[in-house]
């Protein structure tokens, strides 16, 4: 059979508008079945609902190695108040580029998955040991519709599996002018908190101070102008020690280096600009307001106001050692309760297929550095960590420097080169044909 470029299937899964909510997968997930099930892999559907239906294919190895899983999601984030210069669904390749909702995250990323494993069936080979692929769906609203479904109702799917790629892994990030590539190794943990503040109500004509709108008011002040305590994870640790020793100049080295002292974690990291802001949240439990809910008239003050607070918690971190520390930010006037926390994630294992992965890319990129990687948000990953499998974000993209394509993800005018697909697809194809376990 004529199989599409990699360009090509990004285009195809772009077009169909997978907006979560409500997702509707359904239609991508059929197209993604009849490319694999007319190649000759055995396909499984399932799902909570037949809107939301999640797709595992499976080719057969040679049997010298245990199953390998791949495994991302075709559900994407709306483009809802967005100002696109190109049609989000139209899948256009323009400059050299797919343009597109979901052309990094993660559509581009399956249809890489998808065709390194189809690849072996053109060179007239099997991988050393199956290739499971889930298609999934859901994720971006948390994976209870996706990953978590499948864990928890069909893990049969996945026996015997140890290792799986996903995303969250493999964009070329450039520091200090040296190309670094970092891998995954470890994700922060969701951890949704709700603060009430409560206060006297009253008619809007009479003055009141002190009240829910006045505490809410210095609770967020406080959030703005305060960092949360400093934190120094193994993951985090691992990254930024791969990234000093990658680092050409001593001063900058010597920056990075100072993170790593509890007591110079702060300054250190205003003093970074860029890159200081995106190692912030490595070193910090992370709390952001998102949602207010009160009142119920405009002359009427409110007694009770809630805030919703999206927080994300380092590994090791839980609810109960986090709570103490968000009280002692915000203070007193909040009555804090946990409405969901996700699924703790395993410590980070630099193990045999880590370094694989590294060996990889140091030959596709000679001039890149990879290392290990601790992700702000959160994945499918840790879904499947409930089954025992581990998890390494490995989707590399060798981007250009000065173009920051993973700050589009979530907004408007998302577009990934053509080249950076078709660099990642060989990388995993290459993962595929070297894993033994």
């Amino acid at each position: 059979m004529t199989l599409p470029s990699v360009a090509e299937l990004t285009q195809e899964l772009i077009r169909f508008d997978t907006t979560n909510p409500p997702g509707n997968e359904a239609g991508c997930v059929a197209h993604l079945q009849r490319l694999l099930r007319d190649a000759g892999l055995q396909t499984v559907v399932a799902g909570a609902s037949d809107s939301r239906p999640n797709l595992v294919a499976r080719l057969t190895g040679r049997g010298e190695a245990p199953p390998l899983l791949l495994q991302g999601h075709v559900d994407v984030v709306t483009t809802a108040g967005q100002a696109w210069t190109r049609p989000p669904f139209a899948g256009e390749v323009v400059d050299g580029h797919v343009w597109g909702r979901g052309a990094i995250d993660m559509k581009g990323g399956v249809a890489m998955m998808v065709l390194a494993t189809l690849r072996f069936l053109g060179d007239g080979g099997a991988p050393p040991g199956d290739v499971v692929i889930a298609v999934l769906a859901d994720e971006e609203a948390g994976g209870l519709e996706g990953a978590g479904w499948l864990a928890a109702n069909r893990p049969d799917l996945f026996t015997g599996i140890r290792h799986a790629l996903g995303e969250g892994g493999g964009f070329a990030w450039y520091v200090g002018g040296r190309r670094f590539y970092p891998l995954m190794v470890a994700e922060k943990r969701g951890c949704q908190t709700r603060a009430v503040f409560r206060g006297p109500g009253g008619h809007g004509s009479r003055p009141l101070r002190g009240g829910a709108m006045a505490r809410l008011g210095r609770a967020l002040v406080a959030l703005d102008s305060h960092r949360m305590p400093v934190h120094i994870s193994t993951a985090t640790r691992l990254m930024l020690e791969g990234l000093r020793d990658g680092l050409p100049e001593a001063p900058l080295r010597e920056q990075v280096g100072r993170l790593l002292d509890p007591a110079q974690t702060d300054s250190a990291l205003d003093q970074l600009g860029e890159v200081g802001w995106m190692l912030d949240p490595l070193l910090h439990n992370n709390v952001n307001a998102t949602m207010v809910r009160g009142g119920i008239k405009i002359n009427v003050i409110p007694s009770e106001i809630e805030l919703d607070l999206d927080c994300r918690l380092l590994p090791g971190e839980t609810a109960e050692s986090f709570l103490p520390e968000l009280r002692g930010v915000i203070g007193e006037d909040a009555e804090l309760s946990v409405m969901r926390q996700s699924p703790p994630m395993p410590e980070p294992e630099l193990g045999p297929f880590f370094e694989t992965l590294r060996q990889i890319l140091r030959e596709a990129d000679p001039d890149g550095t990879p290392i290990p990687y601790l992700v702000s948000g959160g994945t499918d990953a840790r879904h499947f960590a409930q089954l025992g499998i581990r998890t390494y974000g490995f989707l590399p993209h060798n981007f250009p420097e000065g173009v920051a394509y993973e700050r589009a993800m979530h907004d408007a005018d998302e577009r990934v080169p053509v080249s950076a697909l078709e660099f990642g697809t060989d990388a995993v194809h290459q993962a595929i044909l070297r894993y033994r376990g």
